[in-house]
């Protein structure tokens, strides 16, 4: 028996149609007319769903490193151990999300084991790519004390097989069944060690499958990574500290709708807030007589990333010693800032880039949707001009 949840009540399905209009309005900028700046922001909206993913486990990089791994470029602080686990979550992610694309797809226990492996072949310890051989507890990061343990090992193929038995069901509803699919994993606690990547991984795989909206807009994971404590509270209270499937699952549900909602509010405000900015920053670069392609970095900069040359090169498309000709001259414009010498140097925005994102950013969505219950017409849709 899993944890179950069989239909969304009035309140949950207002949120959901919410939802669903915010989708639409980011499956349409999905399916425009590529813009330059379009790439760039595809990759670092995957980076910091990466970081923050990760950052649960305590394993951390930063933005500018988990971008390297997405360009498979190297990392310019991270240790090598902790580079090879962030890389192991992307290339497992990878490896899912092509697999979903097939019309003949199906979940297995396989391709769930090739996931764990992928995420945890850095770590022997947590014999990746093998169900735990018996009990497992998780202790609290503060007290040191146990807060959950897993199913019983004697249940734990039953269920597994159930989960995907679950997964593979057609359902209309398919945010439902990635939020049940992923508390249901981590709840159970198949591994050693890494459920809780492989449980975001696998919701995010399940909307994928949905076919609906690019995988980017689908994951929860960066909302997840910055309220990780609302997360291992919820999680804890539907639980109850072991298998216990006939617990509600509410709080789960509608902690995962306000992520949906959350994270694709954010998508939007960035899309719009790197729709505005860079116009601006086109006639910048053209009023310092600087080739356009120059305003993906300033781009870059203006969210708060440290520019590197790798990342530039594949963003304008050009080659190294063309790179390195263009951030020298960006930075003599006056519109980056140079920091670090040789192979470690590295661009950040000038006040002028930050002024003018500042006044392009829209503002954030602050409220609970399960407390506001009216909409403007597009209300937080971006507008493009």
């Amino acid at each position: 028996m899993l944890f179950t949840y069989r239909s969304y009540d009035e309140d949950e399905l207002r949120v959901v149609n919410r939802i669903f209009e915010m989708r639409e309005a980011l499956r349409s900028y999905v399916q425009q007319e590529p813009r330059r700046w379009s790439g760039l922001l595809s990759r670092i909206t995957r980076a910091k769903a990466l970081r923050a993913t990760n950052e649960i486990e305590d394993i951390h990089v930063s933005d500018e490193d988990a971008l390297a791994v997405i360009d498979n470029t190297d990392p310019s602080e991270a240790d090598r151990e902790t580079y090879s686990a962030v890389r192991g979550y992307q290339e497992a992610m990878g490896f899912i999300l092509q697999q979903v694309r097939r019309p003949s797809f199906k979940f297995s226990l396989d391709n769930i084991l090739a996931i764990h492996y992928m995420i945890t072949q850095h770590d022997l310890k947590a014999r990746p790519g093998q169900l735990r051989p018996g009990w497992i507890g998780v202790r609290s990061t503060r007290t040191g004390e146990y807060v959950h343990e897993g199913a019983d090992r004697a249940i734990l193929n039953d269920l597994l097989d159930e989960l995907i038995r679950y997964m593979n069901a057609p359902n209309e509803a398919k945010m439902l069944q990635a939020a049940m699919t992923h508390l249901n994993l981590t709840i159970m606690h198949p591994f050693s060690d890494g459920n809780g990547r492989v449980a975001r991984g696998l919701q995010t795989a399940v909307m994928a499958n949905d076919g609906v909206i690019a995988p980017i807009f689908s994951s929860i994971e960066e909302y997840i990574g910055h309220n990780q404590q609302e997360y291992y509270d919820v999680l804890a209270e539907v639980g109850g500290g072991s298998w216990n499937p006939e617990r509600d699952a509410k709080p789960w549900v509608r902690f995962c709708l306000t992520a949906h909602y959350r994270q694709a509010g954010t998508h939007l405000r960035r899309i719009q807030e790197v729709n505005n900015t860079f116009k601006e920053f086109y006639t910048l670069v053209l009023d310092n007589n600087l080739p356009p392609r120059c305003a993906l970095a300033l781009v870059e900069a203006s969210m708060g990333l440290k520019v590197r040359r790798a990342s530039y090169i594949l963003s304008a498309d050009v080659s190294e010693n063309t790179g390195s000709r263009d951030l020298t001259a960006i930075a003599e414009a006056g519109l980056l800032i140079a920091n670090g010498e040789k192979r470690g140097r590295y661009y950040t925005a000038s006040r002028q880039i930050l002024e003018i994102r500042d006044k392009a950013r829209p503002p954030k969505m602050t409220y609970d949707p399960f407390k506001k219950k009216s909409y403007k017409p597009g209300e937080g849709l971006p507008l493009f001009s």
